[in-house]
């Protein structure tokens, strides 16, 4: 999924950012959640006006923004990073730190601010001059794996806000990307839970999901949930909706009616909304909301439940839970047909020796060992479980003792291959809280394993040859042709590779008749080979024939020819 700063939980437009799948779940599935979806915050001001600020809204534009300051963008902060001043020294030279000394409370937090006066060109705007901080948890251990929680602290800067609401809206679009619309969709509303569940219908022309997504929204932990007013709306016809403030706030946002669940798989725009009558947020006091979104893989809904009931229990600890202990620094070695990974704990990072303040049990060694992972896919997985690596004596584990080197052999040479190297603790007996690990995700690494380059051109060739467009090369193991995460395979995705290339070379491709093609520099001491997409210079796809090749030595001078073919 992205991570806005502005509101939204979701990527569209897709020229935005270089995701085409919303909320993607499983991993590398293309299966998505949402067609459209963020957050509001309205009220009235200490002069009357009433505004409401939307992160996203069918009718209305976008109304959050960050400010222009270059650091106001997204900060990634890691469990066991140091304490991290989030902000900066603003354009007037003053001194803007939101968050001093942030500590991540999960395995990775993504932290921004976006106001609603920073663009004020919108037609129909009427901002309330309020801040948002927003701090997004991710998890990379089982059960809180599947959650993503979103924190919003909003703050008025201008004025005091009367009556608030915050709002949140879902487009449901549960189903696989392929542009269609999701017209099988249904919308299940517990109001006990605070909870909205998308489900999806069967045999529609998004195809079947196996997984659902599931909204918890958290209020405010000192007001009395008898203060507050519920409101949730569901409608077909997803452009059902007013588009101004006042009729927003009067007909979605604060009739305190919860309409039944969706009987029928058809699809659906929602407003979930929490309101405040009576309540008064001063000007610098914060207001904070929480949306948890859900996932589980088991067709049903109770695999979210069972999740919604545990983050019910860890609000009560402000999400903070045992964790696992730092991934250990990860050093690669490409080698001809093998690789070499190892591990030694450094001074700055060592995970033998971590400790967690979160942990009942008070163990002050909770390092359980290593664990050594391999994918021939891609960096999303599936992954394979090659070595366990444990402490000796502890009680947990396979006993096999402590290691930091893993050499694997009979790879293929010049294809890429994933490797990560984790963490783990021993379980909280005492909170019954099992053991954790570190994301392999963020400890994971590219492989390449390949030969040293030649001292000069003799051997160059070329690798498939014949290329031939009738063979699925994608879905080789590991596969031969790779899109990036997000789609699916398509034509540019084609791949040949010259192979044996020395450190400077320069290759060009003709026609048989003479016509020039391409050409490909190449200059690495360590990388002998290089791809070609079989798109000619004037970013054509190329034809079937006989090709041929000159690669020259730009260190000897010295020049091979050969030839390959392409079967389209």
């Amino acid at each position: 999924m992205v991570v806005h700063n502005r509101g939204r939980i979701f990527s569209w437009p897709v020229g935005e950012v270089p995701v085409l799948v919303d909320v993607e779940y499983p991993p590398g599935s293309g299966e998505e959640h949402v067609g459209s979806c963020g957050i509001s915050f309205g009220g009235i001001r200490e002069d009357g006006i009433l505004g409401i600020s939307n992160g996203e809204h069918m009718a209305q534009g976008d109304e959050l923004w960050p400010s222009t300051e270059s650091w106001d963008s997204i900060w990634v902060v890691n469990r066991n990073d140091a304490p991290l001043d989030i902000g900066g020294v603003n354009s007037e030279g003053e001194l803007d730190i939101y968050k001093p000394g942030y500590k991540a409370i999960s395995d990775q937090d993504l932290i921004c601010r976006y106001g609603d006066y920073h663009v004020l060109s919108i037609g129909n705007h009427n901002p309330l001059y309020v801040d948002i901080i927003q701090t997004v948890y991710t998890w990379g251990t089982y059960p809180l794996n599947d959650v993503v929680l979103y924190t919003y602290e909003v703050i008025p800067k201008r004025f005091s806000i009367s009556d608030p609401i915050f709002n949140l809206l879902a487009l449901s679009k549960v189903g696989f990307n392929n542009n269609s619309p999701s017209v099988d969709d249904r919308q299940v509303y517990d109001n006990d839970r605070k909870l909205l569940i998308l489900e999806d219908g069967d045999g529609s022309a998004d195809g079947d999901a196996i997984s659902n997504l599931g909204f918890q929204m958290f209020t405010p932990a000192d007001i009395p949930e008898s203060e507050i007013t519920w409101t949730w709306l569901w409608n077909t016809d997803i452009w059902f909706q007013p588009s101004t403030d006042q009729e927003n706030y009067d007909t979605f946002f604060t009739t305190g009616e919860v309409m039944r669940s969706q009987e029928s798989f058809d699809g659906s725009i929602s407003y979930l909304t929490a309101s405040f009558p009576g309540f008064t947020l001063e000007v610098g006091d914060t207001m904070k909301f929480q949306i948890a979104l859900i996932m589980d893989d088991d067709g049903e809904t109770e695999g979210i439940i069972t999740k919604s009931e545990l983050l019910d229990i860890l609000r009560e600890k402000d999400f903070v839970v045992p964790g696992p202990p730092p991934p250990p620094p990860l050093i690669v070695e490409e080698n001809n047909r093998h690789i070499k990974l190892s591990w030694p704990p450094t001074a700055e990072v060592n995970p033998e020796t971590y400790t967690d303040d979160a942990r009942l049990d008070l163990d002050p060694a909770p390092f359980g060992g290593y664990r050594v992972y391999k994918s021939t896919i891609s960096r999303d997985g599936p992954w394979t479980l090659l070595a366990d690596y444990d402490v000796l004596g502890d009680g947990y584990g396979p006993e096999t003792g402590l290691t930091h080197e893993y050499v694997d052999e009979g790879l293929l040479n010049n294809v890429s291959y994933y490797y990560a190297v984790t963490s783990y603790a021993k379980p909280d007996t005492v909170l019954n809280w099992a053991s954790t690990e570190s994301s392999i995700f963020l400890s994971s690494s590219t492989v390449v394993p390949g030969a040293e380059s030649p001292e000069s051109v003799g051997d160059v060739a070329v690798v498939p040859n014949p290329y031939r467009a009738d063979v699925a090369y994608q879905s080789y193991n590991p596969p031969w042709e790779q899109s990036p995460s997000g789609r699916s395979w398509m034509p540019q995705d084609r791949r040949i590779q010259f192979i044996n290339l020395p450190e400077r070379c320069e290759i060009k491709i003709y026609t048989a008749s003479g016509d020039f093609v391409a050409q490909i520099d190449h200059e690495s001491s360590t990388r002998g080979y290089e791809d070609w997409n079989l798109t000619s210079y004037v970013e054509q796809a190329i034809a079937s024939g006989l090709y041929i090749f000159t690669a020259e030595d730009l260190n000897t001078k010295k020049v091979q020819v050969g030839k390959f073919v392409v079967i389209m």
